[in-house]
């Protein structure tokens, strides 16, 4: 009798709310009508299905279909996976030594690190990892792709991957990868001066050292001399927004905008604005882009392209920028929701739209490299930053009596390298601008 009179009292609240707030009433109608076909399918299937099923399985099912329907950004995690993710806080690992993302709901290689597993396999940006182990890794959550790919060094993995034809309307090619695990330790920023005057820094990722390392690179190019700088985020699939804003915070001041988020609540809207002194403030930038440079960086790009404080050279970016809330459940569970988009200062959305083809940063100087001269710039990476273990190898070349011979080789190996036209053109550009600028007409 109790429960009878508790449940009259809840109809009648419901009632009371209907009649005070009919949108509401309709709303909630909406949402039970959309809920029931849930329910109903659940019990068919607990009721009539050949198999006896787990209903936490089939509700954790309809949860992962629902949020399929949103974006390849959004995910639902049961517990176990949304536990893994909180603690996933390593320095180094066990890996193939790739950095993947989640396009067009397939694992896509955004860029292999130099001297892994993966780089040696000449896995190139653009793959699609299509089988992990012999499963589709087809709308799979990238936090248990990443797992999957993980593991002790020493064991090996078996993938599959998808790589696009040079003829677009041929079938992608497909190819099974036995790989051994390594120790792979994530560099995040590397520098060098590349003239006497002209510094480069190359962000691999903006992870929580980046700024640090940034810093330090900034200061000891400094050092050798360095009068005007290029930044370099090819193949840089984002990370960490504080990471993004901090770094271009170095770069300018006087509380101007470096980007903005906005979605369909109010409290989603947040400035983030550059503050105090930038230490960098005068140094002439150009800053490097292209069709692989997500999130984080085509944060800065956007940031000190808008604001006139460098030049962007190279392809339109990718056109990731939703931002994304980690919303935990009641059962452990969670549910990362995508809740606003990231804008440039001028109000740019930097999302891409393939219908309409918008979003990403589009360069103030387009420069596209072709697919084969990609991947022997890819390839000569390991010559730029890895010459030998410790510089032991160089070392050696150095004391031997070959040492003549060993530099002659080197010398003609650098004479068939791959020209980076993209590089080139800012240097370039620095120095033209170092030459116009100790112009003095009418003198």
């Amino acid at each position: 009798m109790k429960n009878a009179r508790k449940l009259v009292f809840i109809s009648l609240s419901a009632l009371a709310i209907g009649a005070v707030f009919p949108y509401a009433n309709f709303a909630l109608d909406q949402t039970y009508q959309h809920l029931k076909v849930i329910v109903d399918v659940l019990e068919l299937i607990k009721e009539s299905y050949v198999e006896q099923i787990d209903p936490q399985k089939l509700v954790y099912g309809a949860a992962k279909g629902m949020v399929a329907e949103l974006d390849d950004y959004s995910q639902f995690m049961e517990p176990d996976v949304y536990d893994r993710v909180k603690s996933d806080t390593e320095g180094e690992f066990g890996g193939i030594g790739i950095r993947v993302d989640i396009r067009e709901g397939w694992l896509t290689v955004v860029t292999p690190l130099p001297n892994t597993p993966a780089w040696k396999a000449e896995m190139l940006p653009g793959d699609k990892i299509i089988k992990i182990e012999g499963e589709s890794t087809r709308n799979l959550i990238i936090d248990e792709a990443i797992k999957k790919l993980r593991g002790k060094p020493g064991t090996q993995v078996k993938i599959t991957t998808a790589r696009e034809a040079e003829d677009k309307n041929a079938e992608w090619l497909t190819k099974d990868i036995t790989l051994t695990r390594e120790l792979i330790k994530a560099e995040n920023v590397k520098w060098r001066m590349l003239d006497a005057k002209t510094g480069y820094i190359k962000i691999v990722e903006f992870t929580g050292h980046s700024t640090e390392n940034f810093e330090k690179a900034l200061s000891e190019l400094k050092g050798k001399g360095m009068e005007a700088l290029v930044i370099d985020l090819r193949y840089n699939p984002g990370g960490l927004l504080s990471a993004a804003v901090d770094v271009s915070k170095l770069f300018m001041n006087d509380n101007k905008m470096i980007v903005f988020t906005k979605g369909r609540k109010p409290e989603n809207y947040q400035e983030f604005r550059a503050n105090g002194s930038a230490a960098y403030e005068l140094l002439p930038v150009v800053v490097l882009i292209n069709r692989y440079s997500a999130s984080a960086s085509e944060i800065v790009a956007g940031a000190m392209q808008d604001n006139k404080r460098a030049v962007i050279i190279g392809e339109r970016s990718f056109g990731k920028a939703s931002v994304q809330s980690m919303i935990p459940l009641s059962d452990k569970s969670a549910l990362r929701l995508t809740i606003a988009k990231y804008y440039t200062p001028s109000g740019k959305s930097i999302q891409h739209d393939a219908k309409n083809e918008t979003g990403g940063i589009t360069p103030d100087i387009e420069i596209k490299v072709p697919l084969e001269t990609e991947k022997k710039l890819l390839q000569q990476v390991e010559e730029l930053y890895y010459p030998g273990k410790d510089g032991k190898e160089a070392k050696e070349a150095r004391d031997s009596k070959d040492a003549r011979e060993a530099k002659e080789a080197k010398a003609e190996k650098k004479k068939d390298a791959p020209r980076d036209e993209v590089l080139e053109r800012a240097v370039e550009l620095l120095k033209a601008r170092e030459v116009l600028g100790n112009l003095k007409p009418g003198k």
